[in-house]
């Protein structure tokens, strides 16, 4: 059966936006659809034209009989901005505090569609990084480290506090946590990682850095590499933080319990060097 080009435009750009950052050849996609190379160039380059100026990624080509096509996730960033400024909103609502000065942000992790944006935005500022897996702790990391690594087509893995049966054998670690100061443990199945392995480090929430440095010393036992860190959510530490080189989106400035209220500002994801889409 032979594809006319809109039906193979819709079905190629649903096989491209779900396989992203893979290497696809053009003789795939000619076979796919009965169609020449020549003809399948032409409609890369109208998704390509497509997915800039929509603000959904870009294309990346390789010529030869190696080549092919990869579909790089990247964003606007005006589009950026807008996310962002609604994210620092909703994370002001007063309703948010809890004992202790804590913020519940329980529902925006269980929103699918902020929860996608949050992993798309994530995901398009280490899209060039060579990442082979997403590391992070349980468990509120746990939604936000899956939609990074949608995003980047890669899978992604739990470190737990306490290592459980159905982990098989663990390496476990202990760290020192860098707000309270306390002993605490950490484990990873040593099925779950790969020696060598480069690891984006991902988790929602970030103050001192203890945590994050935790599980940097964890990946030193599996011999693995650091490809970068990436938080939703940083909040102001008047020490020294254990972390310097991070991407967050939002940055908590302020809790104050008395009055009600949480002030929230974009963290440093602009200011990270990030090639935004024209």
């Amino acid at each position: 059966m032979k594809f006319r080009r809109s039906e193979r435009l819709i079905d190629m750009t649903h096989y491209i936006l779900n396989h992203p950052r893979k290497l696809v050849s053009l003789t795939f996609f000619s076979e796919r659809y009965k169609s020449a190379k020549s003809s399948i160039s032409e409609d890369l380059v109208i998704l390509k034209d497509t997915f800039e100026h929509q603000g959904i990624g870009t294309l990346q080509t390789f010529p030869g009989a190696a080549g092919g096509v990869k579909f790089i996730p990247k964003v606007k960033q005006d589009q950026a901005e807008q996310f962002i400024t609604r994210l620092c909103h909703l994370m002001e609502d007063p309703d948010r505090l809890l004992p202790g000065g804590y913020l519940y942000t329980t529902d925006l992790l269980g929103d699918s569609q902020i929860l996608n944006e949050v992993g798309k935005y994530l995901a398009s500022a280490v899209s060039e990084r060579d990442i082979d897996v997403i590391m992070t702790v349980a468990t509120k990391g746990i939604p936000i480290a899956q939609a990074v690594a949608k995003h980047l087509n890669v899978p992604f893995v739990i470190v737990r506090r306490d290592s459980i049966v159905t982990e098989g054998s663990t390496v476990s670690i202990n760290y020192v946590s860098g707000s309270s100061k306390r002993l605490q443990t950490m484990s990873l199945s040593k099925r779950s990682l790969k020696e060598g392995a480069k690891v984006l480090v991902v988790d929602d929430f970030m103050k001192a850095g203890g945590t994050i440095n935790g599980m940097i010393d964890l990946l030193a036992e599996f011999n693995a590499t650091v490809a970068g860190i990436a938080v939703l959510v940083e909040s102001e530490y008047q020490e020294e933080r254990l972390i310097d080189d991070y991407i967050s989106l939002v940055k908590l400035t302020d809790v104050n319990v008395k009055e009600k209220k949480i002030s929230v500002v974009k963290g440093n994801y602009f200011s990270s060097n990030l090639e935004f889409l024209l």
